[in-house]
């Protein structure tokens, strides 16, 4: 039985097996670099949580991470963020996104936020019927960003 839950320190390999299968081209996924960066993030940061599927044999299946941000407008309720929705593959039509994305909805309702928000990427057209049956809106908003270049000077570009 797969239990959805917050991420613990303890899940950045098997969140970290999901990135590579949410950006293959991505190469920036090494557990040395990341460590210290997630222990952060899990131990500094109370506006942020990873929410993650955890199946009865230990696989860290599904995550996605949700970041409330301060506001000023709408009476100053908070507005969040969710990024990085992914499934392993061969776990996938198991209902394991739409449950990490409750587990951050969730999260957000209890923060008082306004409105959750997120892009995806424009050619998976499969994942927005996906979003938009889970309630999301594609038609009042338009998303637009930047990647900006790491302190080294080089570009990401990475679709995302």
């Amino acid at each position: 039985m797969e239990i959805l839950r917050e991420a613990r320190e303890s899940d950045l390999p098997g969140i970290i097996e999901l990135y590579k299968q949410l950006n293959p081209e991505e190469n920036s996924c090494r557990e040395e670099k990341l460590k210290p960066i997630w222990k952060d993030i899990i131990n500094n940061y109370k506006n942020i949580r990873y929410f993650v599927i955890e199946t009865g044999e230990g696989v860290i299946a599904a995550t996605c991470n949700i970041t409330v941000i301060p506001n000023l407008t709408w009476g100053g309720r908070p507005l969040s963020v969710i990024e990085n929705v992914v499934t392993l593959e061969d776990y996938r039509k198991r209902g394991y996104g739409k449950k990490v994305i409750a587990g951050a909805v969730d999260f957000a309702k209890r923060n008082n936020c306004y409105k959750v928000m997120f892009l995806s990427n424009s050619k998976r057209t499969e994942a927005h019927k996906f979003y938009e049956n889970l309630g999301f809106n594609s038609r009042d908003k338009i998303g637009f960003f930047m990647y900006l270049p790491d302190h080294d000077g080089t570009a990401m570009g990475v679709a995302g």
